[in-house]
């Protein structure tokens, strides 16, 4: 950190005073700019991967089930 002037600094220090909420939100904005390795589908994927786990789920569930006649 030596290296980086006191132009950093001064940022650092604004940021360790901004609030809880503030913190996040800049950390999450960072994060999502430095996270270029995301795949778009993700979110698509997970959600066919969670369909096909409920599914096995009530599968199972059901397969347990006592017959009721």
């Amino acid at each position: 950190m030596r290296n980086m002037g006191m132009a950093f600094e001064e940022l650092e220090k604004q940021a360790r005073s901004l609030s809880v909420e503030e913190k996040a939100t800049l950390a999450r904005i960072l994060i999502e700019e430095l996270d270029t390795g995301v795949d778009p589908n993700a979110e698509q994927l997970w959600l066919e991967e969670a369909q096909r786990r409920y599914d096995a789920f009530v599968r199972v569930r059901l397969s347990r089930s006592p017959v009721m006649t």
